[in-house]
């Protein structure tokens, strides 16, 4: 810690407690007992957030390079009603690779024992037991190892540092032709290509959709070009065919765009470094030289390969002419805002089909279905934000899904909407305006693609494809909706201060070296809640003003700090001067639900980067 960071009580962690039970142990419960002498890093995360499975990505360098002192514990804390399901979380577990142990907390009883308002959110406990840093975001696996080596070097000579193997235990693997797919094109030749996301690979189907004509990728976790044999992904995702001999390819975890040759099954790289894109870094320019953020779906639209930029909560274009990319719509906030592609905010888009006139698309974490007209104008069909979702049919204004991950254009005009976390196939008629249910008892459908008059649906949690003639009459469901399930945080009516925490990790101080180092970002649901306070600054204070007349809402508050190495000691030749520090990128978006109470606390603190000792 610097000096000038003030010294802070040491706080007991308290116990992990998790109603769903430990994942990964071997069916072995864990206390925090039973790790003294280990440094645990918790890991709150809910497998629907894209931020938490991009610190799923972070932490695995970490795991390995400190695996005899370090157990990572993922505390699965559910934001819908379908991830709150023990089955889901198993799935979840082995669709991300999570290769540490992970307690199940549906009731989110550890998330308040250690007081979290964000997903994910990352804590650090000592050898002894104590807390000793805690980080809400992505982007803070640089301050964690730093502090991780810290631990160790103090506790080693204290005595209390205990090394030797962890708890996790590996699961079986289980012998399915295909694992976790996640989306599928029906190839010119009559086969289908599927994306085996879990298994790292793209896997060429028969006309039955069961029959593997041929794989394509190492089926090793890797980002290499090549053959067949050689080349290597990590949990693709999206394709789209580009012309009869080659296809693109959403290479979601190596954060690039790919191609893949039909003919020889080569596969090259068409956009992305390899490195996930953060705040500040281009968003356009050479396709190889710009990086991406989890791309999650493609579709050609307009003459262009667009991209659901999942990570970032954008739509980008690639432009196959002149191998470049480009920012298309979305703001980088997450919400849901219409209008000009410019202004538009999007909440992870993951599945893309497109029209002659219109591109679909399922935007996941607001459980809505959006279009994108030929003007660049975003427009909603279906869904109203970040917090109502369920599953009820009828009139676009009412009707409700829960976490949508792929769309399909039917030749009527209608959509298709592989309704994930409902286990259906849903339509949108934009003719009626009215929402109906196609098909349920599917399991964790996440896309579906036309054969004939058929639909051919990507049960992604039964590992298969499913052929469904689609019905006549829709399938009728009994209405449900839900709001995600938080604590409302008691805050009293009037002013209100929000202090998003922030100290700059050891080692490092804030850089404003080409402007502000912080930015804060706030609005609400419903609008009214806020008298004052909303819209965007550097301050990362501010004081907000809440409507009397509104009972209850959600503040929606977005946080970015930047900071960069300080310089090595300058006087000494062996250790020069640090002349170009790494800078890093530390953000977060909060959804906090409030309610007013006369009496109740009238600050909000939020932990961007904060340490205790």
């Amino acid at each position: 810690m610097t000096e000038s960071a003030p010294r802070r009580v040491r706080v007991r962690a308290p116990e992990l407690i998790g109603k769903g039970g430990w994942l990964n142990t071997g069916d072995t419960p864990y206390t925090l007992a039973e790790l003294r002498g280990r440094i645990v890093v918790l890991d709150f995360w809910t497998f629907c957030c894209i931020n938490c499975l991009h610190v799923l990505d972070e932490l695995r360098e970490l795991e390995e390079k400190h695996r005899d002192t370090v157990v990572v514990i993922g505390v699965h804390s559910p934001k819908f009603v379908h991830e709150a399901e023990h089955r889901a979380v198993v799935d979840a577990v082995e669709r991300y690779g999570v290769a540490h142990p992970v307690l199940d907390d549906p009731e989110l009883a550890t998330w308040k024992q250690y007081a979290v308002r964000a997903w994910p959110t990352l804590v650090v406990i000592d050898p002894e037991g104590y807390v000793v840093a805690q980080h809400a975001g992505e982007g803070h696996a640089h301050a964690i190892e730093r502090l991780v080596e810290e631990l160790e070097a103090e506790h080693e000579a204290k005595g209390t540092l205990r090394r030797g193997d962890g708890p996790y235990v590996a699961p079986e693997p289980e012998p399915t032709t295909l694992r976790f797919p996640g989306k599928a094109l029906p190839l010119p030749g009559g086969t289908f290509l599927v994306s085996d996301t879990t298994r790292h690979q793209l896997v060429e189907l028969a006309e039955d959709a069961e029959t593997v004509v041929r794989r394509i990728g190492s089926g090793m976790r890797g980002f290499t070009d090549g053959g067949p044999a050689e080349a290597s992904f990590s949990e693709p995702q999206g394709l789209a065919l580009l012309d009869e001999g080659s296809v693109a390819v959403a290479d979601t975890v190596n954060h690039a765009l790919r191609r893949l040759d039909l003919a020889t099954g080569a596969v090259t790289t068409l956009a992305g470094t390899g490195r996930q894109w953060w705040q500040g870094s281009p968003t356009s320019g050479p396709a190889r030289e710009v990086g991406l953020s989890s791309p999650w779906d493609v579709a050609v639209f307009g003459g262009k390969v667009w991209i659901a930029m999942a990570g970032v909560h954008q739509l980008w274009t690639y432009d196959p002419a002149t191998e470049t990319v480009a920012v298309a719509a979305g703001t980088t906030n997450e919400g849901l805002v219409d209008g000009p592609g410019a202004e538009a905010w999007f909440a992870q888009p993951s599945g893309l089909a497109a029209t002659a006139e219109r591109l679909w698309l399922a935007d996941s974490e607001t459980s809505a279905l959006r279009w994108v007209d030929l003007d660049g104008q975003v427009h909603t069909a279906v869904g109203t934000g970040l917090f109502d979702f369920g599953h009820r049919d009828g009139a676009a204004g009412q009707a409700l899904f829960q976490h949508p991950l792929g769309v399909t254009a039917l030749p009527d005009g209608s959509v298709a909407i592989a309704d994930t976390y409902n286990h259906a196939l849903r339509r949108y008629d934009p003719a009626t305006g009215e929402v109906t249910t196609l098909a349920t008892d599917l399991r964790e459908p996440s896309d579906a693609v036309l054969a004939g008059e058929d639909i051919v649906v990507v049960e992604s949690a039964r590992h298969r494809l499913t052929r469904l003639r689609l019905p006549e009459e829709a399938v009728r469901v009994e209405s449900v909706a839900h709001r995600t399930q938080r604590a409302a945080t008691e805050v009293a009516p009037g002013r209100l201060k929000l202090d998003v925490i922030f100290q700059a990790p050891p080692g490092q101080k804030l850089d404003n070296s080409y402007g502000p180092s912080t930015r804060l970002l706030v609005s609400a649901t419903p609008p009214e809640l806020l008298l004052k306070g909303e819209g965007a600054d550097t301050d990362l204070a501010r004081e907000l003003e809440l409507n009397p007349a509104v009972p209850e809402g959600v503040l929606h508050v977005s946080a970015m700090a930047a900071s960069c190495d300080t310089p090595t000691d300058s006087g000494s030749a062996a250790s020069p001067a640090n002349e170009y520090p790494a800078c890093h990128v530390h953000q977060q978006d909060w959804g906090v639900p409030i309610r007013l109470t006369e009496g109740a606390t009238d600050r909000l603190p939020l932990v961007l980067a904060g340490m205790d000792e």
